[in-house]
């Protein structure tokens, strides 16, 4: 691949260590602020989910600057947004305005969840377009990891939860800097700027012709109805919705969001003192980001489905010995059950969300799709995140474990029955496979 491609993929992919890194860092100050502002279950659930409300109305809307100003400058936005959050919630005095800043950085997750993958995606050769969109849950879970071992770190010192939040805002002003050195893609400058010579000058570092690929991207849009304003719900993107939708669904319904957001916790209730739970979740950041790498390796050359298999059966027996733990109060294995459940996900749901949601919808409506995929992931993401610590304290971990388990059989049977292969084929003839 072109060097130029490479760093392009790599600076947007950024936005997904943004998005890890914010994520996580709340895992190591969530029972801190708790203490500090005597917040109830049900308050301190909705401090901790906020960020995740915030994704919500990110992903829901994202993918409109993303369509009218273009996709560089919105990631560019993006980054200014995850500084001003960082910066305010370290600074917050109270839980109400430590929420409105928790918001603002939700807001960022969201929106970069929807435009970082469409970007990469649609500069991308479709031979390497599984491994450059990977770059982005790549740099997901090395924000999730550096997020750990800085709360690990960290904790102990004065104000020690202020500082784990604040850290997130040195990697954003560099995203912001470097998102002004990259271009807009090729696809959104035809599509939607009509602007033919800048669409060349990126194609001609991304494709081997460029007349070939013009051609391509203008024909595929005219087939498509000539009229990029269409709604994403019309009734011929019915399949390429349902498959997001439930692609979104599930990776929410198998519990990763409670685990990242309350690792702490979940190991604590296992025996576990505060510092080695702190360093057992730092475990975590590890296992994901060695199975993500295998993941990257794997995606191209052997296709999306087979990850998603191998994911789905480790997520079932995993989270089915973390179930039994709980019930026979047996907690010896529980983090290496954790950590083959982190590693299940990080080679399967987590290596392939992104990717498979940018592939399956057509140029004209990809980044209305891809909100659409990314507000279903983030609508039941802020429910888990915001009813786990309720569930927790009145079932116990053995009931909630075990209905995420149960959960993953009718994952793996979508897997099964429902979705297809989109390894190594251009968008616009994924296009014609999936839109009738």
């Amino acid at each position: 691949m072109n060097s130029k491609l490479i760093l392009w993929a790599v600076t947007v992919g950024l936005g997904g260590f943004l998005f890890g890194l914010d994520t996580a860092v709340i895992s190591g100050a969530e029972q801190e602020i708790q203490k500090l502002w005597h917040l109830d279950s049900w308050t301190h659930g909705l401090a901790v989910a906020i960020a995740l409300y915030g994704t919500v109305l990110g992903a829901a809307f994202g993918g409109i600057p993303a369509d009218k100003f273009g996709r560089q400058k919105t990631l560019l936005w993006i980054g200014i947004l995850f500084f001003v959050s960082s910066v305010g919630a370290a600074l917050a005095n109270s839980v109400n305005i430590f929420m409105l800043f928790r918001l603002v950085g939700g807001l960022s997750i969201g929106a970069s969840s929807v435009v970082a993958p469409v970007y990469i995606s649609e500069i991308a050769p479709p031979k390497y377009r599984g491994r450059m969109v990977i770059s982005f849950q790549a740099n997901i879970v090395f924000g999730i990891l550096i997020a750990y071992i800085s709360n690990y770190l960290l904790e102990g010192g004065a104000d020690s939860w202020r500082w784990m939040l604040g850290i997130v805002a040195i990697p954003s002003l560099l995203f912001s800097v470097l998102m002004l050195l990259t271009p807009e893609t090729p696809r959104w400058l035809l599509l939607y700027k009509g602007d033919e010579q800048k669409a060349r000058e990126v194609l001609a570092i991304t494709e081997d012709s460029v007349d070939e690929a013009v051609k391509e991207i203008m024909t595929s849009a005219k087939e498509e109805n000539k009229n990029h304003q269409e709604s994403i719900f019309s009734k011929k993107y019915t399949l390429p919705l349902l498959l997001a939708f439930l692609f979104s669904f599930f990776n929410q319904l198998s519990g990763i969001n409670a685990v990242i957001y309350y690792a702490p916790r979940i190991f604590e209730m296992t025996g576990l003192g505060k510092e080695s739970a702190l360093l057992s979740t730092a475990g975590i950041g590890v296992f994901n980001l060695i199975f993500t790498i295998i993941g990257w390796y794997l995606i191209d050359r052997y296709g999306r489905k087979l990850l998603m298999y191998i994911g789905s059966i480790g997520y079932i027996i995993s989270l089915a010995l973390i179930a039994l733990a709980f019930f026979n109060e047996s907690y010896t294995y529980v983090p290496y059950y954790v950590f083959a459940f982190i590693g299940a996900h990080a080679i399967g749901q987590g290596s392939v969300i992104w990717v498979f949601i940018s592939e399956i919808f057509p140029n004209s409506v990809r980044a209305s799709g891809m909100a659409f995929g990314s507000l279903t992931h983030w609508v039941f993401a802020a429910l888990i995140a915001n009813f786990f610590p309720f569930f927790a304290d009145m079932l116990g971990g053995g009931p909630i474990f075990a209905f995420f388990s149960g959960m993953m059989v009718f994952q793996l049977i979508y897997v099964w029955k429902m979705m297809p292969e989109t390894k190594g084929v251009s968008l616009e003839d994924l296009q014609k496979q999936l839109i009738k």
